[in-house]
């Protein structure tokens, strides 16, 4: 098809900007071209950098820039998880992502009662301005992207890092990164929300709002479906759940009163590589198309940014084993390089110890360097989307494009023709919850039956590997967190505090009024992440799932 495109792909690769670390040569220095594929352009795959996305969001794909080297990394107190954020960074990290310990993702305060015996055990503690000033110490807040894995207290969380930029003396318009946000998936798979459905949208909205105004480089929505795979989705359903949750956003901004092409650039995705190597390829192709045609077609955007979807992945947590924890080294690395040949911007690899434990030093050390064995020495990068043309991707991801589109088509007709409301409709219904769940079923029969093989568990069990060396949180991380909570209380301006909750309850109560510059307020004002979620519960209530059978 001489429609110019691969003309077109040509300019753009020759004004790209080249990374000149490596030659782009096979091992044995057998020069490669950027891209294969014949003269004709087939409009279903189109070249890189191109409409429909297919083959990638960027003209040079890795030949101009890798994708930034993320470890989700985050454990006990702040200062602890500053000290490894320095050793990744030493180690060639190019990206921060915060894991957050399980009272901080419900928005408690580590001395809550209900936060007993979780504080710091599965991420870092986080309970005011206070901890994230440490845990960004010495740490140039503006040099380098940093990612917040945390959905229902992300615009308090996002409020503290706010406040620490500034305390950093950080110009705003500078600061790159994400969070998580979209809570649409915690009443779909990870269960993590704090308030009811419409005031969590709110703040989300709020932060959208916000972000486009005063911190533009800052994406606010990181729309999540690696929760939603975790939980036992099939990779279809992870697809189509996560774009309805997108598609939701893009109309929960343009209700806001904002203009489609000003805040869909901001929006990125988490997507799950899981350890079906084709299919997961197959997946991220899938879902470049999909967005870029529901972007143009359906909500009117017109600019090329708002049409790529641009997304992280993490390999699948789900998939590593307990037995034989060293053959997860090789399920992480199949994961990774899926992600890679399906064309993600960030990528997190998870360690080898994960499943008993939060990572070891030397586990997080492998887990970086498999990234950086797949970026500089396996020559995946040489060639922009090197699978492009394969019958079998090619053909697996159309089929993977069609399952998906019967979803969405669902979730619209249960929103009238709303995807916003279709998820709402979905979440109260527990229409999403019961297709997962059936999933996990069919999968964990398969397993039974022995139809599906997991090695070490179900075949090839005998083993001479030993357990790991483990980190342990003791008991002696809660006791210091709840005295830090204890002394920022007694520390801060009371009177300001007190203040600043009054301003964040009646805000609450406004829907006229962001929510997050006043959240900032209360952040300098050393008010906690619990008595900001207290303060809103008392205006917007709690929320409680309707049971599914």
């Amino acid at each position: 098809m001489a429609d110019g495109s691969r003309m077109r792909w040509e300019e753009r690769y020759r004004a790209s900007r080249l990374r000149d670390d490596v030659d782009f040569d096979t091992l044995s220095s057998v020069p490669l071209d950027p891209l294969y594929g014949p003269e004709g352009v087939d409009p279903r795959i189109g070249v890189p950098g191109e409409w429909p996305y297919t083959r990638g969001i960027y003209s040079s794909g890795y030949r101009g820039r890798l994708w930034t080297m993320r470890q989700f990394s985050g454990y006990g107190t702040a200062a602890q998880t500053n000290r490894r954020y320095k050793f990744l960074l030493d180690h060639g990290l190019t990206g921060l992502s915060v894991a957050f310990d399980m009272p901080t993702l419900m928005g408690l305060d580590s001395d809550d009662p209900l936060s007993e015996g979780e504080v710091g055990r599965c991420g870092v503690a986080i309970d005011s301005l206070a901890d994230m000033e440490v845990l960004f110490d010495d740490i140039d807040l503006t040099a380098i992207s940093t990612s917040m894995t945390i959905s229902g207290p992300a615009p308090m969380l996002f409020a503290f890092y706010m406040a620490a930029a500034e305390k950093q003396g950080a110009d705003l318009f500078k600061l790159n990164g994400t969070c998580q946000t979209d809570i649409l998936k915690e009443y779909i798979a990870q269960k993590e929300w704090l308030f009811p459905p419409e005031p969590h949208l709110r703040l989300t909205a709020d932060m959208m709002q916000f972000c486009l105004s005063d911190v533009p480089r800052y994406k606010p929505l990181s729309i999540s479906g690696y929760h939603i795979r975790e939980a036992g989705s099939t990779a279809v359903q992870e697809l189509a759940f996560t774009l309805a949750s997108g598609f939701a956003h893009v109309e929960l901004g343009l209700r806001r009163g904002l203009a489609v092409d000003d805040f869909a650039p901001g929006l990125s995705f988490f997507f799950n590589s899981h350890i079906d190597f084709f299919e997961e390829i197959a997946k991220f192709r899938a879902a470049r198309r999909i967005w870029a045609r529901w972007m143009r077609d359906r909500y009117g955007a017109t600019k090329e940014r708002s049409w790529m979807l641009k997304f992280h992945t993490q390999t699948a947590g789900v998939s590593l084993t307990a037995q034989q924890p060293f053959n997860n080294v090789v399920r992480t690395t199949a994961e990774a390089l899926a992600a890679v040949l399906g064309g993600t911007q960030s990528l997190h690899t998870n360690s080898l110890d994960e499943v008993l434990a939060l990572p070891s030093d030397e586990a997080v050390e492998i887990s970086l360097r498999t990234q950086q064995v797949i970026a500089y020495e396996t020559g995946a990068t040489n060639v922009i989307d090197p699978l492009g043309g394969s019958w079998f991707v090619e053909a697996l991801t159309e089929r993977t494009e069609k399952d998906a589109e019967l979803y969405l088509a669902r979730i619209d007709e249960m929103g009238g023709g709303s995807i916003l409301d279709g998820m709402l409709a979905g979440i109260e219904d527990a229409y999403f919850q019961k297709e997962i769940a059936d999933a996990a079923f069919r999968y964990q029969q398969l397993l039974e039956a022995g139809q599906k093989v997991i090695v070490g568990v179900n075949r090839f069990t005998r083993t001479i590997q030993e357990s790991p060396d483990l980190l342990i949180i003791g008991p002696d991380i809660e006791e210091g967190q709840n005295k830090a909570v204890a002394e920022v209380k007694a520390n801060r301006d009371e009177h300001a505090a007190q203040a600043a909750l009054a301003a964040l309850r009646s805000a609450a109560g406004d829907e006229s009024v962001n929510t997050l510059p006043v959240m900032i307020e209360a952040a300098k004002a050393y008010v906690t992440l619990g008595e900001m979620t207290e303060a809103l519960r008392r205006v917007w209530g709690r929320y409680t799932e309707p049971p599914a059978f």
